[in-house]
Formats: structure tokens, sequence, C-alpha cells
């Protein structure tokens, strides 16, 4: 009978150490997430809302020849039954977002084309894949558990962007649809714990620049990120439709799979 009464205690133990870390895992996550919650520290915002005559204006700065030109009429959509404001400030969005993506996107395809990382790539000293592959064909030879981990790091930046006081709440930005500035990327001061680097400017180096040098700096963004959204899906097309791009012909390697599936396993 000892030794039976002696098992139920260890069992009873065991189970009570697994519900201890349980609590603990739990714990962790919860405190983990409170750690992105902005706090109530006071931050200055002035919400400015763009209107149609401003595109007009700042097409004419962007590109003197072309101009304003929506030939399909976005600006006046309004989406989801929001205000022309409500849409042109997605819309500006929506431009600044994804040229940002492409310039990180055209110079990543023409450093992953030329360059391999000596280094190992995961704990088990696997190799990052070699150059003699194209870089899509270097995404899907990655590890699902590293797609996964970058997917959810780019989902986290997203999300945390779209993170606004709510209302009577005086800190944290305005929405880029309600007035605020369009392309700001909001910095984590107001995270309860410590954040050593923000996204912008992570060293401070542009921290005295004017209004008017960010406006400036800023339209030669949105035409940077033209070009790479054409650069890119240039390398892109010249891949997958053989002929589509001549001056890319014999540059970039020819590719197979399918270049909008980040998990092709699962098609």
């Amino acid at each position: 009978r000892l030794p039976c009464i002696s098992q139920f205690r260890l069992s009873r133990r065991k189970r009570r150490k697994e519900k201890m870390k349980f609590a603990a895992i739990l714990a962790t996550l919860v405190g983990s997430a409170a750690a992105f919650a902005p706090s109530s520290q006071s931050v200055s915002r002035t919400a400015l809302s763009e209107t149609k005559g401003d595109l007009e204006s700042l097409g004419k700065q962007l590109n003197p020849i072309v101009g304003y030109w929506d030939p399909l009429g976005l600006t006046d959509a309004a989406f989801w039954g929001k205000s022309d404001e409500f849409t042109i400030g997605w819309l500006r969005q929506a431009e600044v977002k994804h040229g940002r993506v492409a310039m990180a996107a055209f110079v990543g395809y023409c450093v992953q084309s030329n360059i391999h990382f000596p280094w190992a790539m995961t704990l088990d000293g696997t190799p990052f894949p070699s150059t003699d592959l194209s870089p899509p064909e270097q995404w899907d030879a990655l590890p699902l558990a590293a797609r996964i981990q970058i997917v959810l790091f780019v989902g986290f930046l997203e999300f945390y962007s779209e993170l606004t006081p709510g209302e009577g709440v005086d800190s944290g930005l305005p929405h880029y649809t309600k007035g605020g500035k369009v392309g700001k990327y909001p910095t984590f001061d107001a995270i309860p714990h410590d954040v050593p680097f923000n996204l912008y400017d992570p060293f401070n180096f542009h921290s005295k620049m004017t209004d008017e040098q960010k406006e400036r700096r800023l339209r030669a963004e949105i035409n940077n990120g033209r070009l790479a959204q054409l650069g890119i899906f240039g390398f892109l097309c010249a891949q997958t439709i053989p002929g589509s791009v001549p001056l890319l012909a014999g540059v970039v390697k020819p590719y197979a799979g399918e270049v909008m599936a980040p998990f092709p396993e699962f098609m």
C-alpha cells in the first residue's frame, strides 16, 4: 500500500507543478500583450484631413509632367460609405506603405541575387539558400517555421501601426483616415517597458528636421516607392512570364512557382 500512496503523492505533485507552469506561461503571455498597450502619457496630436485639391497640388510637385492622375476616380469613391477625406487618407497611406514595401523588396531582391550569408541560418547548422536559387526560390527553401515568423513579425508591425487612441484619450497618433499624418509610423515611446529603438529613425539622426524637410523627403519617398513598385514587379514578371520584360531577358532566373503564395506547400 505504501508504494501506491507514494505514487499518488508524486502524481499529485506533478499535476501541481504542471498547473503552476501553465499559470506562469499564461501570466507571461498576458504580461507580454499588456506590454504593448500604450500608456496614458500625453502626446501632442494635430488632425488635418487632406482634400482633392491637396492631391492635385501634390501631384504637380511629385511629377510636373503627369500631375494629378486618377483615371478610376478613386478619390470620389467614398470607400465604405465614408467621407472623401477618409478615402483620400486611406489611399495616401496605402501608396506610401506599398512604396516602402516595394523599396525593401527591390533592394532585398538585388541582395539575395548576389550575396550569400555565410553563417548558419538555423540552430542545427542549416545554411542560408544559395544564390544559385532565385529570390522566390530562396523563400520557398526557407523552413516553414522561419517563414511563419517573418509573416507574423510583419503582421505585428502592421497591427501596431493601426493602433490609435480611443475617444477622449490623449495619447498616441490620430488615424490617417481621421486627419493623422500619412506615412508616420508611431514610436514605441508610450509602451510601458523600455524599447531601445523605434522603427523609423532608430538612432535619432533626423530628429531635428523641420516640417518642410520632412515633407520634401516624403515626396521623394513616394516617387522612389512608385519606381520600386515597377522594379520589383518587373523582376517577378520577367521570372514568371517569359519575354514580358525584354530588358531583363537572361538577367533573372525563371521561376515556376507562385510568387503570391508565401506557403506553397499548402496549395
